[in-house]
């Protein structure tokens, strides 16, 4: 189950940017189910994991045509909420011909979850064995989803508790938190400009409750770190960057997909790590995995090693 954001991608290829004034024509255009919860839910479809979604869209057309996505990419879409006199989320990613992407967010209160919309899968998220969290998600959402779940559930959580108030309790109900540089940062409240930091950021987070910390660092890498060791897997060169926006997300998916299958922390990161770099190498957050493929890379990052 993943609890998070539905969204419409609008992802726009140019050479550069114009200037203020200035026009330039798209090389390429993608319109695609998206959002953090989204991207992550396809990609564990497409690793083939069965994967229902808690999410909102609007009660209108660009709603209905996510759904509908949605349903073509095998996601279980029963839990998603269709809100009326609101607009669907909406995010357009820009990318450049040299790698470079800007990213436009439209996320409308509406389209955001509620403790009530998640309340009303309560059942569904009790059942469920592994659940993926949102942290962008408001808090009180995050909260409703915790008070469901199952004993013994794996809490996969990705990014930062919205409020500084409720933080505590949300870190200490995770199995897993993943964070970007960036969250990383606000976290921990300062930089962390190289593995040192890391290491030294994942020991206090892991004093928050996780049992398994996941921080990026930099172009270094990602630190996989636990209660008793910590290892920085590099990344993994599958080609050339084109756009960054999807990787954390994949990241996540197939974190979660191979644990959920019973993998070793160590060779689930790796997974994961491969899976990222394969994403990054075509515009947009869409994932586009397959197991087999994913596992090829992983076991070339563990040659490597």
């Amino acid at each position: 189950m993943v609890v998070g954001q539905v969204a419409r991608d609008l992802v726009l290829v140019v050479d550069q940017v114009p200037e203020a004034g200035g026009s330039v024509d798209v090389s390429r255009r993608r319109e695609l189910l998206g959002g953090k919860g989204a991207n992550i839910a396809v990609g564990l479809a497409q690793l083939g994991a069965p994967v229902a979604v808690i999410g909102v869209v609007g009660d209108d057309l660009v709603g209905e045509q996510l759904l509908a996505q949605a349903a073509r990419d095998r996601l279980d879409v029963s839990a998603v909420r269709r809100r009326a006199s609101c607009a669907s989320a909406l995010m357009v990613d820009i990318v450049t011909s040299d790698g470079r992407w800007r990213y436009l967010e439209s996320v409308p209160s509406g389209a955001l979850l509620t403790a009530d919309d998640v309340d009303r899968s309560r059942d569904r998220l009790h059942a469920a064995r592994t659940v993926i969290l949102q942290l962008q998600q408001p808090a009180d959402a995050v909260l409703a989803a915790l008070d469901a779940l199952q004993p013994g559930a794996l809490v996969i959580m990705d990014g930062v508790p919205e409020e500084e108030s409720t933080r505590g309790r949300i870190l200490a109900a995770a199995s897993v938190l993943r964070l970007d540089a960036h969250e990383a940062e606000l976290l921990v409240g300062h930089l962390i400009p190289d593995e040192a930091a890391a290491r030294e950021a994942a020991v206090r987070l892991l004093g928050r409750g996780p049992d398994l910390v996941v921080l990026a660092v930099g172009t270094k890498g990602n630190l996989v770190a636990w209660e008793s060791d910590a290892v920085l897997l590099p990344l993994v060169d599958t080609g050339p960057q084109v756009d960054t926006t999807g990787g954390g997300d994949a990241f996540v998916a197939t974190l979660a997909w191979a644990l959920n299958r019973g993998a070793d922390r160590v060779r689930a990161a790796r997974l994961a790590t491969a899976a990222a770099g394969l994403v990054v190498t075509h515009p947009g957050g869409r994932p586009a995995l397959d197991a087999a493929t994913v596992e090829c890379w992983a076991d070339k990052l563990g040659a490597d090693r």
